[in-house]
């Protein structure tokens, strides 16, 4: 999941672009997508998060209003982590449906790896507060099936 509205980088405001929030808009929407995810989406065991302000907010607003898991921190899940870290968090935990929460054009690239392998190049856009469900049998690269995709949009109904 990408996080929701965030205000636009500016330097002045915040000099440390990792406390940039979501706007108002932002969380306005997300709630309703949040509740759409907990009418139609299966409950995570986990819910994992990148520690920027923008992607745990989503994540707090997930907790609220979809009754999901308390978010935990995964840095691999900020700007320019790793994939090959996301997977092996997802390998290590002991819940078989996990959420992570985090950032483009990272989101798209781990989709990609994980559904196509390294390199790969797979034309998936993740709008600010849209979803994919992806299964796998093990978290690996090249080893996961996209269930779907769905564009905030589609879940404010």
């Amino acid at each position: 999941m990408r996080h929701a509205i965030a205000f636009e980088r500016d330097a002045s405001r915040w000099p440390d672009d990792r406390e940039r929030p979501l706007t108002p808009e932002g969380i306005r929407k997300f709630r309703k997508v949040a509740a759409q995810l907990a009418d139609f989406a299966k409950k995570p065991g986990r819910v994992l998060a990148s520690p920027l302000v923008r992607a745990w907010d989503t994540a707090l607003l997930l907790q609220k209003e979809a009754g999901w898991p308390k978010p935990e921190p995964l840095p691999a899940l900020e700007p320019g982590g790793d994939p090959n870290d996301v997977l092996a968090q997802l390998r290590r935990g002991k819940s078989s449906r996990v959420a992570l929460v985090g950032h483009e054009p990272d989101l798209s690239r781990l989709l990609a790896v994980c559904i196509a392998g390294e390199g790969a190049r797979v034309g998936i856009e993740m709008k600010k507060g849209g979803v994919a469900e992806l299964r796998f049998s093990v978290p690996r690269v090249g080893g996961a099936t996209l269930r779907w995709l769905a564009p905030p949009r589609l879940l404010l109904g």
